[in-house]
């Protein structure tokens, strides 16, 4: 089944999440050769495609996972959980509809 994560940055995390993002990045990337992976991004904190210094509220990943376990269990083992760049991680099953 389809799971949309939604994570949220602690305060004053850009730096953290710099430093973390090439491990988080290989992760989403075995994800996505796996054919698990929908969709992924970060959500700038700021109406802008590059925010800079304000940096990032969160991120949004929908994969599939064979429960809602192992969903928590991979959000878990980030790097960004880690490093104290996301302050908590929802997790909900996704019914992908379009396209």
């Amino acid at each position: 089944m389809w799971y949309a994560l939604l994570a949220r940055d602690a305060p004053d995390s850009l730096e953290r999440r710099l430093a973390a993002r090439p491990a988080h990045l290989e992760r989403l990337h075995r994800l996505r050769e796996d054919g698990h992976l929908l969709l992924a991004g970060p959500l700038p904190a700021i109406d802008a495609e590059d925010p800079g210094p304000a940096g990032f509220s969160g991120s949004l990943v929908v994969a599939e996972f064979a429960s809602l376990e192992d969903a928590r269990t991979w959000a878990d083992a980030d790097p960004y959980v880690a490093a104290g760049v996301y302050r908590d991680v929802e997790i909900h099953p996704f019914k992908k509809v379009l396209p």
